[in-house]
């Protein structure tokens, strides 16, 4: 008897294959030692579309909304039925006992093997790997200690709901505004909150009038004491005059100070960090990232998680001594290692933090692509900091009275340097030795002008943050449960808003900015709260963590968003004048005889451009098709100036063949129909 392991991609399959002597390459399969390995090519199954379900949805209509169907319905596209058809039969062998799910240890490689588990039919026992490196010798610990399927029928539940929920507000949410608007708009239930949370900063940066200020500044003892912030130049420099030739110190105060390292990477801090200090976007540190982990140089990349579990604590020591010879740094000795500083099981969930494997001591960076060995690199700088000392530093505040006003300054000293050695260091300001009453003479004074700062716009970094933290700091402390999205799926987000050029790049000086386009503003405008709440998609977020812990029924969590479409899709209204919003930008035909707004072409027709107007002249009428009757700009210009339009070479089903009519455009405010005239001069 064989076991069969499905991986999510070919790649990953041959590492499995190599790990464990299976050699006999098949048609889309290996094969030996007992084991049968295939993969799926991602998603193989997805939900089916719309008109898949009734051919009347090929049609985008409000009349049919909201689209919810009863028996959720999957399709295998034509490029990946062949590669199903093998793992359908390597199921049903006959010879083969059970199957293993060694897809992505996550939410959407649960539901990539699921999917092809159900549509095959398959009935054989279930079995699930759940790796957090692809190192050989994890590998062959994980197939020993294979888990039950089952443990993970709560994950498959939730990435489920997932995929329907996307399906519904995907769907519907497009379709509604799109019709509502005359134009293609595209809206996501993550999509769409993250585009608002953009929108948003976008608008307060908009109506931001910066404020003036002036500071009085006094020159003294070598150094530059700031005064009170004033609203007016004649305030600061009423301070200015008042001041003598010496400042008085009235009270100093010292300190001692200490900040912990940062904790190890998950995904979103990494992303973060990367795009931070090396400008790459999301998806190229995922990418990076994906392609250490199946070199089996990095752990599981997909985490949510910054610490290791308690039972790790043999392997920290080396893993710091890796990162150093990869870094080219000094090891630190034994005890300068303070290993208990990063581990912590009640803080990994499905995986703990992002690491390099032991296969990473016999690498080199210089021998990597560029962007791969900076990613390894920042990963291993992460090792060296979290576990080192402290970073200790003395702070020192003085106040002086000089013409009755107080002045300010305040200085910084490095005691140890402890994990920041290994960041750039940053320059300090160490105050002199000052004591109560000391006078100082002031050689100086200045009145410095500055201005009141706009809210700064959005970068990969500062929105992934913002992303991670949407819900809120009510919600419990766990990114998928507080955040948009998880942080497998933040990056597609980003590259998806500027796909569909709702969102744009913007390079400003050495800074890239994320920034929403017009019509990305447009559409936020015309959205209801619920399909932008960053808020609301964050208590969705946490609801289908609920389900993956079997706190909440899938059935619930479906209807509720099934109750919140159907109320959307009631309440909706064009928002008046909103066509400013949209601009069409494509020539004008006609006036539309309804409302005297607007009618232009598009693929499909000609429509009027009133958001309130529902007009339209089909290409696809049953009327003309009927009669083999092709609806041109210049015909419809006349139906539309005229009312009607003289069309030769008319087909008769009846007769089999063609004559000659006046095709008359007979409207009555709320239908469209045509009818034939025979009564015309020639």
């Amino acid at each position: 008897m064989s076991k069969l392991i499905i991986t999510e991609k070919p790649s990953v399959a041959m590492a499995y294959a190599d790990a464990l002597g299976v050699t006999n390459k098949q048609n889309g399969y290996l094969e030996g030692n007992g084991w049968l390995i295939s993969w799926c090519i991602g998603h193989l199954a997805e939900l089916a579309s719309p008109e898949q379900y009734d051919e009347k949805y090929a049609k985008w209509q409000r009349e049919d909304l909201p689209i919810v169907p009863k028996n959720w319905r999957y399709i295998i596209t034509k490029p990946k039925q062949a590669q199903f058809k093998i793992l359908r039969e390597l199921m049903n062998r006959e010879d083969v006992s059970e199957v293993v799910n060694a897809c992505d240890a996550g939410r959407e490689g649960e539901l990539i093997f699921r999917n092809v588990y159900i549509l095959a039919n398959c009935k054989k026992p279930m079995k699930r790997l759940w790796l957090s490196s692809m190192e050989a010798s994890a590998i062959l610990d994980g197939f020993q200690n294979l888990r039950d399927g089952s443990e993970y029928d709560g994950l498959y539940q939730a990435a489920l709901c997932r995929a329907k929920a996307d399906w519904l507000i995907g769907i519907n949410g497009t379709r509604l505004y799109s019709v509502l608007y005359h134009r293609t708009l595209n809206v996501g239930r993550v999509m769409s909150s993250t585009l608002a949370m953009l929108v948003e900063r976008e608008a307060a940066i908009r109506a931001f009038d910066p404020t003036p200020f002036y500071t009085p500044v006094l020159s003294c003892g070598g150094m530059e004491i700031s005064g009170p912030r004033c609203d007016s130049r004649d305030e600061a420099e009423r301070i200015a005059a008042a001041c003598g030739g010496a400042a008085t110190v009235t009270n100093v105060e010292r300190a001692e100070k200490a900040v912990k390292p940062p904790a190890l990477f998950d995904l979103t801090t990494l992303q973060r960090e990367a795009n931070r200090r090396c400008g790459f976007t999301a998806q190229q540190t995922l990418d990076y990232l994906q392609s250490l982990y199946e070199k089996k140089l990095v752990t599981y990349p997909r985490t949510d998680s910054r610490y290791l579990t308690d039972d790790m604590a043999s392997v920290v020591e080396d893993r710091v001594l890796i990162a150093a010879n990869l870094c080219q740094v000094e090891i630190p000795e034994p005890d300068a290692i303070h290993a208990a500083q990063v581990l912590d099981s009640g803080k990994v969930s499905d995986h703990h933090a992002i690491i390099p494997t032991e296969a990473a001591a016999d690498v080199s960076l210089s021998l990597l692509p560029d962007g791969e060995a900076i990613i390894l690199g920042l990963v291993c700088w992460s090792v060296l900091r979290a576990v080192a000392d402290d970073y200790r530093y003395s702070e020192a505040a003085a106040t002086l009275d000089c013409g009755g006003t107080m002045f300010t300054v305040k200085g910084k000293a490095v005691i140890d340097s402890g994990w920041m050695r290994y960041e750039k260091q940053e320059r300090t300001h160490t105050l002199p030795e000052l004591a109560e009453w000391q006078v100082l003479e002031v050689n100086g004074i200045s009145i410095k002008e500055g201005q009141t700062s706009a809210p700064k716009p959005y970068t990969e970094d500062t929105l992934l943050a913002g992303m991670e933290n949407a819900g809120g700091k009510d919600m419990p402390e766990d990114a998928e449960r507080r955040g948009i999205g998880t942080p497998a799926t933040r990056a597609a987000i980003l590259e998806k808003l500027i796909a569909t050029g709702l969102v744009v790049r913007k390079k400003v000086r050495k800074q890239v900015r994320l920034v929403p386009s017009q019509a990305g503003i447009s559409l936020i405008t015309v959205l209801p709260e619920q399909l932008q709440s960053p808020a609301l998609t964050a208590e969705w977020e946490h609801k289908l963590k609920m389900v993956e812990n079997g706190e909440l029924s899938p059935a619930i969590f479906l209807y509720e968003i099934e109750e919140m479409l159907r109320e959307l899709v009631y309440e909706a209204k064009p928002i008046p004048g909103a066509e400013v919003l949209f601009p069409s930008g494509r020539p004008v035909i006609g006036k539309c005889p309804r409302c005297g707004g607007d009618v232009t072409e598009s693929k499909n027709g000609f429509f009027c451009e009133s958001n309130d107007c529902r007009f339209a002249l089909w290409r696809d009428n049953r009327y003309l098709t009927a009669k083999r009757v092709e609806l041109t700009r210049d015909m419809a210009k006349s139906l539309l100036d005229e009312g009607q339009v003289m069309v030769r070479g008319l087909y008769s089903e009846k007769t089999d063949t063609t004559y000659d009519a006046m095709l008359v455009l007979d409207d009555d405010g709320k239908r469209m129909h045509y009818r034939l005239s025979f009564d015309y001069a020639e």
